[in-house]
């Protein structure tokens, strides 16, 4: 048992140690549509911040599609207003604290109502936006990029339903997890 909670407990450290590659500048490699579906899986603050917003949704609101769906949408708003235009100051420690907060309202099955649920994920998305924007550009990667950020919202909101009438310890653990490898991404500075 003692190594059991051990271990859950090292995830986040362990996760918070491995390198954000999300945002790391390689636009060489981002140039086509499976680069882009790959690029969320890449990096732990992309991953993380989209499972959680399905996850929540799942486990805390009437509507699980649409703080998803608003996710998405201001994402590709996001990345296509910086994609050539205008510096977003701040938006790798914004982003870092996205995880942070994700993590903490997934922990505290927090529920609020659903307009502000979607204008506090609304706020995320853009900064996750900008940060991809500049280096995928408008074309096929940031389509490829859009749909892997819908599949991991449907893998959080799977895991949701999945995980609600098993045991409400799991979701409080997962979104602690997340919580502190956002705090660790703050932390390093993504």
């Amino acid at each position: 048992m003692k190594s059991t909670l051990r271990n859950f407990l090292a995830l986040p450290l362990a996760l918070a140690a491995l390198p954000a590659a999300a945002h790391a500048g390689h636009a060489a490699e981002t140039h086509g549509f499976l680069a882009g579906l790959a690029h969320p899986f890449t990096g732990l603050d992309h991953l993380l911040a989209m499972l959680a917003v399905g996850l929540w949704s799942a486990t805390t609101a009437r509507r699980v599609w649409l703080a998803p769906l608003v996710f998405a949408v201001v994402l590709l708003l996001g990345a296509l207003l910086t994609a050539n235009g205008p510096f977003i100051p701040a938006v790798e420690p914004l982003v870092a604290a996205s995880v942070l907060v994700l993590g903490l309202l997934v922990m505290a099955r927090v529920r609020l109502h659903e307009a502000i649920s979607a204008l506090l994920v609304a706020g995320f998305a853009l900064f996750h936006g900008a940060a991809h924007g500049a280096e995928l550009g408008a074309g096929l990667a940031l389509a490829g990029m859009v749909m892997a950020t819908a599949l991991l919202h449907g893998a959080g909101i799977v895991a949701g339903h999945w995980l609600s009438p098993r045991s409400r310890w799991w979701q409080r653990g997962i979104g602690a997890c997340i919580a502190l490898a956002g705090a660790g991404l703050a932390l390093n500075g993504i």
